[in-house]
Formats: C-alpha cells, sequence, structure tokens
C-alpha cells in the first residue's frame, strides 16, 4: 500500500470557515501534499494559498486524520493518507479556487452551516474540532481583563 502525507487548514475569516467546492459539488477543505524537504506547517499553508489564493496564519494544530481510498477506483492500489490539520486565520474573504484541481468555488461558510455542508466524515470531524478551540478562544478573549479566580472576583469587590 502507498502512504501519502498531506496537511491542510481550518481557514477561519470572522464567524465562518473556508470550503472549496469541486466540480462534482462537493464542499472540502483545502490541502495536499508535502513536497520534499518541507515542514507539515508550510505544506498546510502553501495548499491554502494555492488552492484558495487566500494567504492565512496558522493559529493551532488541530490533529491528523487517518483514511484509506482507492487509486484510481483500483482495487488493487489502496493509498493510505495522513493529514494533518491547523487552525488559521484570514485577514480578509478573497478567495481565488485553483480550477486546475477541479475546484469551481472557494467561500467562507458560517460556523452554523459548516459542519453539515463539508462533504467527507473526516473534515467534518476536523471541522468540529477547530469549532471547539474557536469557542475556547472567543471566550477567553470575551473574558479578558476579568479576574480568573474566586479569590481575584472577591478582591475586586467592593464592600
Amino acid at each position: 500500500m502507498r502512504e501519502e502525507i498531506s496537511a491542510g487548514g481550518v481557514v477561519l475569516f470572522g464567524n465562518a470557515i473556508l470550503l472549496l467546492r469541486k466540480f462534482n459539488g462537493d464542499w472540502v477543505l483545502p490541502k495536499g501534499r508535502i513536497e520534499a524537504g518541507e515542514q507539515k506547517k508550510e505544506a498546510a499553508l502553501r495548499e491554502v494559498l494555492e488552492e484558495t489564493g487566500v494567504k492565512a496564519e496558522i493559529l493551532k494544530y488541530l490533529g491528523e486524520i487517518h483514511y484509506t481510498y482507492k487509486e484510481n477506483w483500483d482495487e488493487n492500489k489502496a493509498v493510505h493518507k495522513t493529514v494533518f490539520w491547523y487552525l488559521m486565520k484570514s485577514r480578509n474573504m478573497d478567495t481565488v479556487p485553483l480550477k486546475e484541481e477541479g475546484f469551481v468555488d472557494a467561500k467562507f461558510i458560517h460556523l452554523d452551516r459548516v459542519v453539515d455542508l463539508a462533504r467527507y466524515n473526516d473534515e467534518r470531524e476536523i471541522i468540529k474540532v477547530a469549532l471547539e478551540e474557536i469557542k475556547k478562544r472567543n471566550k477567553k478573549s470575551a473574558n479578558y481583563g476579568r479576574p480568573d479566580t474566586k479569590y481575584e472576583r472577591l478582591a475586586e469587590h467592593r464592600f
């Protein structure tokens, strides 16, 4: 069985995540093969830029997924694929889908709809991991400047 290693991004802008629409209508996350001598993070950023036209920055490593697929639908040619995923953010919503790779659209989809729209279960699961991380980050920023402990809150309270 052939091994393939890729990296990709769950790219956030405001309250939306970037998905690509393939020619067959499937919505997917941007990802691609790691090139020789390339680091996983570099590959993830490059693939997001190449496939979507979006220049992103990495916020956090989300995890990896593994799956097997048939190469060119040949039952005798299985490929075991590992994909390393990163939570990223973009400074704008401008996209240019890479038509040569079969992508016809690239859009930022609202956080409430993105899981349902994503085609593959493994990508839905990594989006859920990203959504949990986004919730944590939003909670931290909402609590910024607030006392962290019961004692700090008591100390702040005026009797």
